[in-house]
């Protein structure tokens, strides 16, 4: 037997930031909103953002900002929902945050959890219906509202609602919920959805077993990397798998678009090529291992260059200092979608308006990590789903005050 609730303004299916803040946003403007999560908490793959600290925004200045993000009308909901005012937001609550020397901003604290608690404390204080163990399964239009379909432990229920916003997240994470099975859900209601792929992840190289003797587990610090026409400074970790770290994962677009995804690594870019080769000088040939004591090179990259192709062990100073800021790595694939920082993919932008409701479905709004598309670590996340479940919850109160 199926049981429907009764008549809700606006339903928000997800309870990630995005879902979140659209239900904090939709009920501050006085419209009565009801969330609906399939886990048994709200919040989860924010809790898992705060095992390193919770890094909600970054500082940088809004123009820099704005460039981080791959598509989209970033320039108007990021002005409508910036760096300060989550940070005003978080104060609000009583959790101060501050700038690390990246940009990145955290709370003093470094945890997440004190800021879930207000925060769905605050929703709960505003009129906002949690309801948890509620798997959405399917969307029928109804007599002027929309009937949405859930799973519970209790059986099948239907909810109908003027309308919705859904802030289902990605793939990356499933266990916090964001699992992306509602890509067929769209995809049946004949809206196109882009592939969702890994982004702001590891990639995997087939490292010689004696790269991984000397290297595995180390860092390569301060280097800038090079995939295409697309270049990242940064940090590389060597994994037994291939190479994690922030500097890989700013390269996710420019590799997912080469016919065989390659990086360059410039293991020292503050120095020109003829810079290095003066350290060299004056002889016509240097070995590697010399190159190397000159340079000051860590162990971990003495290792990827000595298993370069070519005759690298001895050569003159201009085609080591050449190979040293020229280091080609041959990666096999990203890792597994599940293992993700963040997701690519996701509903596609011509299938919104202006207002981030879908032109198929007039009344059903997205936001968060299940539109099409991706930005860095380092607070850009967070903000993005922010500023777009502001975005749509603004557009969505608009809908429902008619």
């Amino acid at each position: 037997m199926r049981f429907v609730h009764r008549m809700q303004q606006l339903a928000i299916i997800g309870g990630g930031p995005a879902g979140l803040r659209a239900a904090e946003i939709a009920a501050a403007a006085g419209v009565p909103a009801a969330l609906f999560e399939a886990k048994a908490s709200v919040g989860r793959k924010f809790l898992v953002a705060g095992r390193g600290g919770l890094n909600l925004t970054n500082a940088e200045l809004h123009e820099r900002f704005l460039t981080r993000y791959s598509a989209g009308p970033w320039t108007e909901m990021l002005d409508k929902c910036r760096s300060d005012d989550l940070r005003a937001w978080a104060q609000g609550f009583g959790i101060e945050t501050f700038a690390a020397t990246t940009g990145r901003v955290y709370p003093r604290e470094m945890k997440a959890a004190p800021l879930l608690r207000r925060w769905v404390q605050r929703l709960k204080s505003l009129g906002v219906d949690l309801a948890m163990h509620h798997r959405w399964t399917g969307l029928r239009r109804g007599s002027n509202v929309w009937q949405l379909d859930f799973a519970t432990p209790e059986g099948p229920r239907t909810v109908e609602a003027t309308a919705v916003i859904l802030a289902l997240g990605g793939a990356s994470w499933p266990e916090t919920g964001s699992d992306g099975t509602w890509t067929k859900t769209l995809i049946d209601l004949g809206v196109r959805v882009e592939p969702l792929q890994p982004a702001n992840c590891g990639w995997e190289v087939n490292w010689p077993a004696e790269v991984l003797a000397a290297a595995e587990g180390q860092p390569l610090k301060n280097v800038v990397v090079r995939a295409g026409d697309t270049t990242a400074a940064g940090e590389l970790m060597i994994t037994r798998y291939g190479l994690e770290g922030g500097a890989i994962y700013q390269l996710g677009t420019a590799l997912r678009a080469l016919p065989a995804p390659e990086l360059f690594i410039d293991f020292k870019p503050s120095l020109s090529i003829e810079q290095l080769a003066e350290k060299l000088a004056p002889a016509q040939r240097v070995t590697l291992l010399e190159a190397a004591r000159r340079w000051n090179l860590t162990p971990a990259a003495l290792a990827i260059l000595q298993h370069q192709p070519g005759q690298l062990l001895f050569a003159p100073p201009a085609e080591l200092a050449h190979a040293l800021k020229n280091c080609r790595i041959a990666l096999t694939q990203p890792r597994p979608i599940a293992e993700a920082i963040s997701t690519a993919g996701g509903i596609a932008w011509s299938e919104l308006d202006e207002n981030l409701m879908l032109r198929a479905l007039p009344g059903i709004f997205a936001a968060g990590e299940m539109i099409d598309w991706e930005a860095p670590t380092g607070g850009y996340l967070i903000q993005g789903c922010f500023a777009s479940g502001t975005w749509a919850a603004q557009a969505a109160t608009r809908w429902v005050k008619g």
